[in-house]
């Protein structure tokens, strides 16, 4: 298997995590946050579990399908950080139209966005690498 493949693989995995999180008993405090930091609700759910079926579609698939998964995939949820960490909402699950911009701490905003951030960046930085023959 590729890079391509077993990232996006991997990728599949860590979306599934993130999709389990509200399901998991003692993950989430009683007001439903998780880790003490964000709240996810069913758009978020159904974000991951889109995002991770995707990522798996396309490590089964090919090289190159992993590759194209990595690029659009890295751009949307680093865009999507991104966004986050300037207006308080991102897009990807509809932040942005139902809460509008939010003025939150901006250590807070770094917490809550880090994962896009970071899978983001990852995702496109792998998706960006040369592909070894």
């Amino acid at each position: 298997m590729t890079l391509y493949r077993v990232t996006a693989f991997g990728f599949f995995l860590a979306l599934m995590a993130a999709a389990s999180l509200n399901y998991i008993p003692g993950i989430t405090d009683e007001d439903g946050v998780v880790f003490g930091v964000f709240a996810l609700d069913i758009f978020d759910d159904a974000l991951h579990l889109a995002s991770a079926l995707w990522a798996l579609a396309a490590a089964l698939t090919s090289a190159r399908a992993s590759r194209l998964f990595l690029l659009i995939f890295g751009a949307l949820y680093l865009a999507d950080g991104l966004m986050g960490l300037a207006v308080g909402s991102g897009y990807l699950d509809f932040g942005i139209f139902n809460n509008g911009v939010l003025d939150l701490p901006f250590g807070f905003k770094i917490m809550a966005n880090l994962p896009h951030i970071g899978l983001g960046g990852i995702a496109l930085l792998v998706g960006l690498m040369k592909a070894r023959d």
